[in-house]
């Protein structure tokens, strides 16, 4: 665990989880240090933005519908929606800046330009987005906590699913991707509490990938480990 405070004074967040992995290449460092900072949200820095002004979307995307992805891991996914949806703006969230400069390669190399990319906790996204200003959430394979007294610490709990539901807009759809059956039952407790329903009507609903998905590394590491997908489809009343 590691605490969030900012010395400008931001707020103190208790963060689970790894800000950084094994060594980068020099390939990977050379996107963080010529890419990053011109796909990021400046309103997100507590030291440029310290009274919390919301993000100005129609300058970020120009008018565009836009979309968030929750821990974007590696990137591909976000990638593959940026290019087949050149009409929505994306904007990704993920501390762990190995997965970060992985997604600046992937940008490189499919030239798609509707994205942003905030280097941290969602949360601090969610303090910067306007109300009702979201179309799209995508929370694929999140860090599953599988012991008992850890589950607090996932994000289908109220202290990321409030502010979700506040940014998005009325009939926003909300994606949530597990292999963990555990998840699913939290997720499915959590979410409807929050002003969401699930838009399931049979099996094929929650085992079937959605028809415009790319499998992530992590989904392909759950089937060679023989665990089961499941998919997930809410809407935001």
């Amino acid at each position: 665990m590691t605490n969030d405070k900012a010395p400008s004074g931001a707020p103190w967040r208790n963060f689970y989880g790894r800000r950084k992995g094994k060594g980068l290449r020099d390939s990977q460092k050379e996107y963080l240090d010529k890419d990053l900072l011109a796909l990021s949200p400046g309103a997100v820095d507590w030291d440029v933005n310290p009274e919390r002004k919301p993000l100005d979307l129609k300058g970020l995307f120009g008018g565009r519908p836009v979309w968030l992805e929750i821990g974007f891991g590696g990137g591909e996914h976000m990638v593959h929606q940026a290019a087949q949806n050149p009409d929505v703006g994306i904007i990704g969230c993920e501390p762990y800046i190995n997965g970060v400069a992985m997604l600046l390669g992937k940008i490189r190399k499919a030239g798609v330009e509707n994205v942003a990319i905030h280097p941290g906790d969602v949360r601090d996204m969610f303090d910067v987005l306007p109300d009702g200003s979201i179309d799209r959430a995508f929370l694929l394979y999140p860090d599953p906590w599988p012991k008992k007294r850890h589950h607090r610490r996932r994000f289908v709990t109220p202290e990321h699913l409030e502010p979700l539901s506040r940014v998005l807009t009325p009939g926003a759809i909300f994606r949530v991707a597990t292999d963990i059956p555990d998840y699913v039952r939290q997720t499915l407790e959590e979410v409807p509490g929050q002003g969401f329903e699930w838009l399931a009507e049979g099996p094929g609903d929650w085992c079937n990938p959605w028809d415009d998905w790319l499998s992530t590394r992590y989904e392909q590491k759950a089937l060679r480990e023989d665990r089961v997908p499941h998919y997930l489809t809410f809407r935001k009343r």
